[in-house]
């Protein structure tokens, strides 16, 4: 049985704080964030108040054929027009949903140097790198299964369901 560990409400804020004086800090500013459903779409819409940047949103976790393809196809087009994007889930873990973005992007044509990442989470075992992270983990180390605020909604089972679609990551 996994260790669920919810993130509590204020960490969360804090963490979306971190990420906006970063930018703030950085000569490279995005034109959009892009919220990464289901996990991004919150700490974009924060980090979109807290920036005043437009926030636009990609549904990866919903796995519609086709439906969020055409969408990372435009925002692909958009860095090839010199538009820059800034992309936001709430984890970096085993670095699949960033390795998947960042190819469908490139492979539509995109400008890779036009399109950065940022998480919450960053897992420094990942095999994705991200340009922006608030806290990081170690998976060799920390097996705990996060729950963020806005998953705290679900029912417990719901987590131990997601928790087991990879085992890897908890073992």
């Amino acid at each position: 049985m996994p260790i669920f560990t919810p993130i509590p409400y204020e960490d969360f804020v804090a963490d979306v704080r971190v990420i906006a004086a970063a930018l703030t800090e950085d000569r490279w500013q995005p034109d959009f964030l892009i919220g990464i459903g289901r996990g991004g779409l919150v700490p974009g819409a924060y980090l979109s108040h807290a920036t005043g940047i437009n926030l636009l949103s990609v549904d990866h976790s919903a796995k519609v054929h086709g439906f969020g393809d055409q969408l990372l196809e435009q925002l692909a087009a958009k860095s090839g027009q010199g538009r820059k994007l800034l992309v936001i889930d709430d984890i970096n873990d085993s670095g699949r949903t960033i390795c998947y973005l960042r190819e469908a992007i490139d492979d539509a044509g995109g400008v890779s140097e036009n399109v950065r990442f940022a998480v919450l989470l960053n897992n420094v075992r990942s095999a994705a790198q991200v340009d922006y992270w608030s806290r990081t983990i170690d998976r060799s180390i920390t097996k705990d299964w996060f729950v963020f605020p806005w998953e705290a909604m679900a029912p417990a089972t719901t987590h131990e369901e997601d928790a087991a679609e990879v085992p890897e990551r908890i073992a």
